[in-house]
């Protein structure tokens, strides 16, 4: 199985900016690296959407994942609030079908953060969905593995609530395979070394989440290559 790391933002734009100077796209960048680590070693397949100072679009990330069939999607965030050393997951929200709020940022998952889960609706056998609708056939199955990866993250990480959340995170819209977002707390703290500290728990919490949703995933059609 591929595992498609996103590390958010990247280039002219970076993220959460923490008083001490830290930036968010620095922060999710080295997670990412120390969880592609920790996956290798457990023998998945690992991509990066970015391994430096790039910034891709929201679409160019989603392709990445979308032209590997047999993958699932994490894109890291760090908030800009919240208490210190935790973390939480979230699956996509649609707020109804195929309708989109414009006065509603997207940009951290946070803002969007509902706590009832999304009713999935599936497109008409054989039709094209469209690009901004991509996760919709596939919510129900990124909010199984939004939850498995919740529940090892509240075990690693004091604070964190046990069960995943809903929220428009971008980064999640145009994804065809399972696709959640991580984020941990935050870039207020005093020391950004403490955000570090962190990758090493997150990693081994992620993997576990993932081997979990793995073992417990119902067989469905054409998704069979996930077992």
């Amino acid at each position: 199985m591929t595992v498609v790391i996103d590390p958010a933002h990247g280039g002219a734009d970076s993220g959460a900016r923490g008083p001490s100077g830290v930036n968010e796209k620095d922060l999710v960048l080295t997670l990412g690296r120390a969880l592609r680590a920790q996956l290798a070693q457990q023998g998945h397949r690992v991509v990066m959407t970015r391994d430096g100072d790039s910034d891709p679009t929201y679409d160019e990330r989603a392709s990445i994942a979308n032209a590997i069939r047999d993958a699932i999607f994490i894109t890291l965030h760090v908030s800009s609030t919240g208490p210190p050393g935790t973390a939480r997951t979230y699956y996509y929200q649609f707020f109804s079908p195929f309708v989109f709020p414009t006065a509603v940022s997207e940009s951290t998952p946070s803002v969007t953060s509902v706590s009832a889960p999304p009713q999935a609706l599936s497109p008409a056998p054989n039709s094209l969905v469209e690009w901004r609708e991509a996760q919709r056939p596939i919510v129900d199955v990124s909010h199984r593995l939004a939850d498995a990866l919740q529940m090892q993250l509240a075990q690693q990480f004091s604070g964190s609530q046990g069960m995943a959340d809903a929220a428009a995170v971008r980064e999640l819209r145009s994804v065809t395979v399972p696709a959640v977002a991580v984020e941990v707390s935050s870039v207020a703290v005093p020391n950004p070394a403490s955000i570090a500290a962190m990758a090493a728990p997150l990693s081994a919490a992620i993997a576990k989440g993932i081997s979990d949703f793995r073992l417990t995933q119902p067989a469905t059609p054409g998704m069979g290559e996930w077992r």
